[in-house]
């Protein structure tokens, strides 16, 4: 397996219920290399008792690693509310905890080019040495790759960047063959899925991300031509990481989701990108 880019269980995947060592275990029987963490689900962690320390601890002895941090919301908002500013503190303080270099970001709320880029160099500006990494949603401020891509570069910040998701990216209806090479070079990482042939409603969409996502190549959407798309346009994720929010899946308990998402995830990538899943 590839420890340069870690084959990563997204926080979501395995939800919000569970205890911080269950979740360390669940992803290291199933074959992940790494865990990622939301800042809500850290806390979670400090709620059960634990510090900083026992959370490193736990870590190592399961020889585990946490490699994707998120989520940092409504940072182009001119009057940001305390919760969201000690958020964002608290996901520059996991990135220096864990080592993790970039910090996933979204942003629901629907602003120019002009606005958000500004904010944007703001934000990278607060993250000093850390990379800012912007997922296009397309229920979001920023649906697409074309805004996101507008959004980073007239930011003018060395250290923005973009994280493509494959669930964003078939439900924003786009082509396989937009991301270019000089894109590529701002992609820090990947988050890969499926989705169901038909999606919800518009008005709901947000709704099936959060609830009813499938996992990589089990649905209609191809997440191999996804990834060979990646791939070919020459982008080097930080993190493959696997993000199947789906009330089903984690229905079947923890460890099966865990096995289940990793399973289908390595038919994929054996398939697309054989090099990371070579030994």
């Amino acid at each position: 397996m590839s420890k340069k880019n870690p084959i990563t269980i997204s926080s979501w995947t395995l939800g919000d219920q569970c205890k911080f060592e269950d979740r360390v275990i669940a992803a290291k029987e199933a074959g992940y290399e790494g865990i990622g963490l939301r800042a809500e689900t850290y806390v979670d962690a400090l709620n059960e008792g634990l510090y900083d320390e026992d959370i490193l601890a736990i870590l190592d002895k399961h020889g585990m690693k946490v490699t994707e941090v998120e989520y940092i919301v409504q940072w182009a908002e001119d009057n940001r509310s305390y919760e969201q500013k000690y958020k964002e503190q608290m996901c520059f303080h996991m990135c220096d905890l864990f080592g993790v270099g970039h910090i996933n970001c979204g942003l629901m709320e629907n602003y120019s080019v002009e606005h958000t880029a500004q904010k944007l160099k703001e934000l990278c500006h607060r993250a000093g040495k850390r990379i800012i990494g912007v997922e296009p949603m397309p229920y979001s401020g920023i649906p697409d790759l074309k805004k996101a891509w507008d959004v980073v570069k007239a930011s003018g910040a060395e250290n923005a960047y973009m994280i493509l998701d494959t669930w964003h990216w078939v439900r924003a209806d786009q082509p396989y063959d937009i991301l270019t090479k000089e894109m590529a070079e701002k992609v820090i990482s990947i988050q890969i899925n499926d989705a169901y042939d038909r999606p919800y409603a518009k008005s709901i969409l947000r709704d099936e991300s959060m609830h009813d996502r499938l996992a990589p190549g089990t649905g209609a959407k191809d997440t191999a031509g996804f990834v060979k798309m990646i791939r070919d346009a020459g982008v080097d994720p930080k993190v493959i990481g696997v993000e199947v929010i789906s009330d089903e899946i984690l229905g079947r308990g923890l460890k099966e989701a865990a096995a289940y998402t990793y399973e289908n995830t390595e038919k994929v990538l054996k398939e697309a990108w054989p090099e990371m899943v070579e030994a």
